[in-house]
């Protein structure tokens, strides 16, 4: 039985410094030190062996198990270490090589606009709002004192759902004005851009998709003066201190009185020129004194509150602040126009 362990000790410990990788040393293990491996064989003859015997072929069966372990160990080991080392060569990064570079992208100019107009309200104490899209058409004309028979209600200008004429795509950002008075406590003062939709035939300064900016403030004693304040003071924030206004009657059902704001043409400076069409001004707003009958369909009494309100085309704005000349520019997302921004 010596010559026995001997001969398995060798072939053992041979075969395990041969084994090329860890599912074949785990196989090695099985083999020689399993429940059924060779060393468990040959200990199942111990029972031949004479008393006197049986300590000695113990010690070294005991030494032979040692040295496998041992082995096996120092082995795995090895293994480790050298597939660690080819994946290092395999996987190695040349510090060297230039890296690709990764484009960073920016605000569209549009939005950048919108960001600069949103700061300077907050700055007058104005809070952002946000409403919905799809719109009752009670907030977006009837509670406007726009009623029925306006040509803006006909089927020929507004998105109307189906059938069903009480549901639509917002014409403008306006019935916002309606949902503050509804919803906020006096004094009001609030701004609310978002995507307005008509059916106007896609050109250089028309959409069926446009952003509108909506303004309002309702207190005790406000007046026209603060109006064209604001305004004003709004123009000058982002075209520069330089920018001069002007405000020219007109109408609008919600209003009363009402006006629109222009402003003096940046290129010419008021001479006339292709871009303000010879006019020496560029329409940028309109605006008024919110009508008494708009307040009172709110629950807001006109004899005690008065307010006024604003609202503009985000996209004019933007056109106006980069001297863009295209509306389709601005939805095209050709890259090469917005990395002018």
């Amino acid at each position: 039985m010596k010559e026995l362990l001997r001969e398995l000790r060798g072939r053992a410990l041979s075969a395990i410094e041969k084994a090329e990788n860890a599912e074949a040393l785990e196989a090695l293990r099985v083999q020689y030190l399993g429940k059924k491996g060779e060393l468990t064989a040959v200990l199942k003859q111990m029972g031949k062996l004479s008393a006197e015997e049986r300590p000695v072929m113990g010690q070294l069966a005991n030494e032979l198990r040692s040295a496998v372990e041992k082995t096996l160990e120092q082995r795995r080991t090895a293994l480790a270490e050298a597939l660690l080392q080819r994946r290092l060569r395999d996987e190695a990064v040349d510090v060297t090589i230039p890296g690709e570079p990764h484009r960073m992208g920016h605000r569209h100019p549009m939005y950048a606009v919108l960001d600069e107009i949103k700061q300077i309200f907050i700055g007058m104490g104005f809070e952002i709002l946000d409403g919905p899209e799809v719109e009752q058409s009670v907030y977006n004309f009837d509670k406007l004192n726009t009623d029925e028979g306006h040509p803006a209600r006909e089927w020929s200008d507004t998105f109307y759902f189906a059938e069903d004429s009480s549901r639509l795509l917002r014409t403008q950002t306006s019935p916002m004005q309606i949902h503050a008075m509804e919803t906020r406590p006096l004094p009001i003062r609030m701004v609310a851009p978002g995507r307005v939709y008509r059916k106007d035939e896609v050109d250089a300064t028309h959409s069926p998709m446009f952003h509108q900016v909506e303004g309002m403030v309702i207190d005790k004693g406000v007046t026209m003066a603060d109006l064209k304040g604001t305004l004003d003071q709004v123009a000058k924030r982002l075209y520069g201190e330089g920018t001069v206004t002007r405000f020219r009657p007109h109408h609008f059902p919600f209003t009363e009185p009402s006006c629109e704001m222009d402003i003096q043409c940046y290129k010419c400076h008021g001479a006339g020129c292709p871009t303000c069409k010879g006019e020496g001004w560029i329409e940028l707003l309109g605006a008024g004194m919110i009508h008494p009958r708009v307040l009172r369909m709110s629950g807001i009494d006109p004899d005690v509150y008065s307010g006024w309100a604003f609202g503009f085309g985000l996209e004019r704005m933007a056109m106006g602040r980069f001297k863009i000349g295209d509306l389709r520019l601005i939805f095209e997302n050709d890259v090469r126009f917005l990395e002018q921004f």
